[in-house]
């Protein structure tokens, strides 16, 4: 974790379009980061539907050039967000619009107080690991991927069991026969891989945690390992009906015989945490409002 070092002078917005208030919250928010002598800045489609086309950037841009982006709507927006500004390092404020969010920081109900101890100082910026998969086919790598939450193989809609042999560094752990295989961040662990059977781990700890999916035998389990080691799973067997899925968000066909590499990235997700929060206080509410 690091403490403060933002500024308020060039602030992105980018809202989940999807959202019906969004486009009313984003008004409201240009006017008070505008009041505070902050210049905004907005994708062209957003900024056309506020009527402020003198805001428009290239999403690059707005990247590159914010010193920090409000991003308006749930963890799945955060994340779409996070994977392209990862590279850029430039920090995230989540602010809910949806119902259960692990990841957004503020709610609609205290955005302004929010943002009001933001102006003071009075938050933390908080590194969050982001894994890499890279995928290789016949020998070659074909493709790569960043995420903040998890790396998915699991079986398409045809598929019954797929086999995937995994290793951690060059050492051969299993063959699992399952629905598929979910390896994820710290970050990722209260997701798709909680309701798998993981376990939680604090965004604090340098590990992944590989879970497999509806496991065929009852002795396979989640295995946390140490952010600085690598997982390799080979799809084994004739499956061509089987995905690799980003975040729950991005999808990639593989075929029997592909490998998928999946380790710690090079860059992280920074994210603006209020000091007065901790993941403990986030995680006892979230999870009574899942119970």
């Amino acid at each position: 974790m690091e403490e403060k070092g933002i500024k308020f002078d060039t602030i992105g917005i980018i809202p989940n379009l999807q959202k019906a208030s969004s486009l009313d919250v984003t008004e409201e928010l240009i006017k008070w980061l505008e009041s505070k002598s902050s210049k905004v800045l907005l994708n062209e489609i957003t900024a056309n539907e506020v009527n402020r086309p003198d805001l428009a950037q290239r999403p690059s841009d707005i990247y590159k050039n914010s010193d920090f982006i409000i991003v308006l709507g749930g963890d799945g927006t955060l994340l779409s967000v996070a994977r392209q500004v990862v590279w850029h390092q430039t920090p995230i404020l989540g602010i809910n619009l949806g119902h259960l969010g692990f990841l957004t920081e503020l709610e609609l109900d205290n955005m302004y107080e929010g943002l009001e101890k933001v102006v003071k100082g009075d938050y933390r910026l908080e590194k969050r690991l982001m894994l890499e998969a890279v995928v290789v086919k016949n020998n070659m790598i074909t493709d790569n991927f960043a995420a903040l939450n998890d790396i998915v193989i699991s079986k398409g809609s045809f598929s019954r069991i797929i086999q995937l042999k995994t290793y951690i560094n060059h050492s051969f752990i299993e063959t699992y026969s399952a629905d598929g295989l979910i390896i994820s961040s710290p970050t990722g662990s209260t997701a798709y891989s909680l309701s798998a059977g993981g376990p939680i781990l604090s965004p604090d700890v340098g590990g992944m945690v590989i879970t497999p999916i509806s496991p065929h035998t009852m002795n396979s389990r989640s295995i946390v390992i140490s952010d600085m080691e690598e997982v390799k799973v080979e799809l084994v067997g004739d499956k061509n009906d089987v995905m690799l899925t980003i975040d729950g968000q991005q999808g990639y066909r593989l075929n029997a015989g592909d490998i998928v590499i999946v380790r710690k990235a090079e860059s992280h997700t920074i994210m603006i945490k209020l000091k007065d929060k901790n993941f403990y206080d986030v995680l006892r509410t979230k999870l009574n409002e899942r119970g």
